[in-house]
């Protein structure tokens, strides 16, 4: 049995679930509402306060898809009652980053300025400190979709091993490589 297929899910207070009968999981919470379509071998069953994840064999497909939507329905939850954030950090020297409304303007490097529209659910915010790497914040109650956002907007100007420049998440600890050794 998965670990994490065969564990409840516990739903907070102010979060309504509502399992249809064509498999369809909404979840509604004070932060926004997200719907996932499930596969229809999956049985998702609602308790008082928490949910269970059921799979009717012990095929291979079954078990891997077990723990796929356990995963995916308590991510959901915790989403649209707590939310998400990633922070992307922008270091380089000349590296700025702007944002007008849902527009984000990133100056890393190239000839030009790329401009980056980001989705309405995410809200986007880009902070400048003297002294400072300036730092791009998104905030989110769909984890997949400020994920894609995150790695759509690293993938401008990756980091790279030898200074470490680049776009990359706070915290993230990049493999620094050594430069060539002058020979004397």
């Amino acid at each position: 049995m998965s670990r994490i297929g065969k564990a409840p899910i516990t739903v907070p207070n102010g979060v309504e679930v509502k399992i249809s009968s064509g498999n369809t999981v909404s979840v509604k919470g004070p932060k926004g509402e997200l719907i996932q379509q499930i596969d229809p071998d999956i049985i998702v069953e609602q308790n008082e306060g928490e949910i269970l994840v059921k799979r009717p064999t012990d095929q291979k497909r079954h078990r891997s898809m077990h723990g796929l939507y356990r995963s995916l329905i308590a991510n959901m939850i915790t989403g649209v009652s707590e939310g998400y954030v990633k922070e992307l950090e922008l270091v380089g020297v000349g590296y700025r980053a702007s944002n007008t409304g849902q527009l984000l303007e990133l100056i890393v490097g190239y000839s030009h300025p790329i401009m980056f529209y980001i989705p309405d659910e995410v809200k986007v915010e880009a902070k400048m400190e003297k002294g400072k790497n300036p730092i791009v914040r998104l905030e989110s109650h769909d984890k997949q979709l400020i994920g894609q956002i995150a790695a759509k907007i690293r993938a401008f100007r990756k980091p790279e091993p030898y200074k470490g420049k680049g776009i990359k998440f706070v915290g993230e600890v990049l493999r620094r490589k050594a430069g060539k050794t002058a020979a004397k």
